[in-house]
């Protein structure tokens, strides 16, 4: 009988994996600092002209509670921080995170906004007993609109559980830091316009842009956190927000996160499969996701998320010390909206809203509207084009008996916007166009116990501003590319009720931009491999091995770190900030 059992178990673990775990219980001799690898920012090559701490808190027994709130105001003319005058304007400003924990606790997801406005949506790492450390730094001289008021609180959202058996606090700080002088920027910001107007179009200047406006919030109301959360596809959170007459430019920034039942949405087979063989798990709907963004119930933008692996998803041993990509700071997504503002510049209120194509329980997703005004003018007048509604092509397969079966998907979109703005400027029209593929295949063997997905997206997006004599005075555009593999294959255990896990997960993010007249490259590489032997989703032994290599470069100079841990241990750590000869 009890074999029987076991087998049903087994069957079971491993048609809903990948799952999360936690593997404290394994020994560790010292408190470890966490990292997720990326490019270093331009201000942290020089010390900040002052600093703001703006938070502290532990976040102990907090599900289910409202998130921490602290007052904000930007540093004074000059203050015991800084002997000099550190007001606004500013050239950057930078979020430093910092937390710690130890004992026994599950990832979870957190997020900081001001005034409503999202600046950070991160993951906490799983601790030790022995303890662990990690900090994030992120630019958020965007958002400068906002750190030049004293009217507004930093919120801060993590749900935690403390009890008998999950003992870890997070303790957490945040700090701003402030910088005057100037930076060397990669990446260059880029104005609306940007052509001189001697040069006929045929060489472009780079001008600063400076941050927007306005910054308004498409949130939750802030009790439980101002992400909204999504738990099926016919959620469709909105708000209804009022567009300033003025108003030259906008665009929209996307925050998403996915957990429960899809934070492995990209592993997710269809229900047919899961009522067919009367498994009981929750993770079903397949594996193709889209969030889009609507006004007025129109499609404006739509993204499908990169596969962010959390500390505790598929295996824990992954990601110590070093996290998997964006799990430290989740990427947000942008969508250039100002071929819409003929239809949002009449006074009157419209509705912003999200939803998650085919979403299952659930998703935590929030926006920032970023305002550019015509300071010269109290009205802009502006025009949209008549837009077709954006079709999408999904094409499905499924082919299985009982546990074996393979199961495809094909996706494809492409979206374009037109519209024209006559401001003090002069009269420009602004071309957004979007397009990706989607494609992924998940294949079951032997009884179910082995399990492989493959997923790959192809996203680019385009922006081009043309001006009222047909030169083309700024071209913005990003393609990137992010495929995931994910391999798992369920065996049973030595000991009693446990079953061992062998897992491979192979990812990564590439990306080419241009802004401008300047280039830039990422590529972010990262396999893993390894085993562990698994009681409920406790991890009681094992062995990890993980590679990454990063890659940045662009018109000013190159980054490059490569690393490789064995077993929790950093056995290489390779950085330069050397640019590889072509010749």
């Amino acid at each position: 009988m009890y074999g029987i059992l076991f087998l049903l178990l087994l069957f079971s673990t491993a048609t809903s994996s990948p799952d999360r775990f936690t593997s404290s219980s394994l020994l560790r001799h010292k408190s470890q600092e966490y990292f997720e690898l990326g490019r270093p920012l331009p201000s942290d090559l020089i010390p900040p002209s002052c600093s703001r701490h703006v938070l502290t808190h532990s976040f102990a027994n907090t599900i289910n509670g409202p998130p921490f709130s602290s007052p904000y105001s930007p540093p004074p003319p000059s203050s015991s921080h800084c002997s000099s005058d550190c007001s606004a304007p500013w050239s950057h400003v930078a979020l430093e995170y910092r937390a710690k924990c130890k004992g026994e606790q599950y990832d979870r997801i957190a997020a900081l906004w001001l005034g409503g406005v999202e600046l950070l949506r991160t993951s906490t790492a799983e601790p030790t007993k022995k303890g662990i450390f990690w900090k994030v730094r992120k630019d958020i001289t965007k958002y400068s609109s906002l750190l030049t008021r004293s009217d507004l609180n930093l919120t801060m959202m993590l749900e935690n559980v403390v009890d008998r058996v999950f003992t870890g606090v997070y303790h957490v700080e945040v700090e701003f830091l402030y910088y005057k002088q100037n930076v060397a920027v990669s990446e260059p910001r880029v104005s609306s316009i940007l052509a001189d107007q001697n040069l006929n179009g045929r060489n472009l200047r780079i001008v600063p842009e400076e941050p927007a406006d306005l910054i308004v919030p498409i949130s939750d109301d802030g009790n439980r956190g101002f992400w909204f959360r999504i738990a099926s596809e016919s959620d469709f959170p909105s708000r209804q927000i009022r567009m300033p007459r003025n108003t030259r430019r906008v665009v929209l920034e996307l925050y998403v996160s996915f957990h429960g039942d899809d934070e492995f949405w990209y592993s997710n087979p269809p229900n047919l499969y899961i009522t067919t063989n009367n498994l009981t798990t929750g993770r079903g709907n397949g594996a193709y996701r889209e969030v889009f963004v609507t006004v007025d119930g129109e499609l404006v933008g739509s993204e499908v998320p990169f596969p962010v692996v959390f500390t505790g998803g598929i295996n824990p041993l992954f990601w110590e010390p070093v996290v998997a990509i964006g799990a430290f700071n989740l990427p947000s997504y942008d969508f250039e909206l100002t071929p819409f503002l003929g239809k949002l510049l009449d006074k009157k209120p419209h509705s912003f809203g999200i939803g998650v194509s085919d979403g299952i329980s659930y998703w935590l997703v929030n926006a920032n509207l970023h305002i550019w005004l015509d300071h010269k003018s109290k009205t802009v007048h502006a025009k949209s084009s008549i837009f077709p509604s954006p079709a999408i092509q999904v094409k499905r397969n499924a082919q299985f008996k009982l546990l074996d079966g393979s199961f495809s998907i094909k996706a494809q979109r492409r979206t374009d916007f037109v519209g024209w703005v006559k401001s003090s400027s002069g009269n420009h029209t602004t071309m957004f166009s979007q397009k990706y593929k989607f494609t992924s295949s998940i294949s079951f063997a032997k009884n179910g116990t082995y399990k492989l997905v493959k997923q790959k997206v192809k996203a680019d997006k385009e922006v081009r501003v043309v001006r009222e004599d047909g030169v083309v005075v700024l071209r913005t555009r990003a393609k990137r590319r992010y495929p995931i593999d994910v391999i798992t294959a369920t065996l049973p255990g030595k000991k009693k009720n446990t079953y061992v896990l062998v897992t491979n997960v192979t990812h990564s993010m590439k990306e080419k931009s241009l802004h401008g007249g300047y280039l830039s490259r990422v590529n972010n590489f990262q396999d893993s491999r390894g085993w562990m032997e698994v009681r409920d989703h406790d991890v009681l032994s094992g062995t990890a091995d993980t590679q990454q290599s990063f890659g940045y470069s662009d018109e000013f100079g190159c980054y490059s770190r490569a690393i490789g841990v064995v077993d929790g241990s950093l056995m290489r750590d390779n950085s330069s900030f050397h640019c590889l000869s072509t010749a």
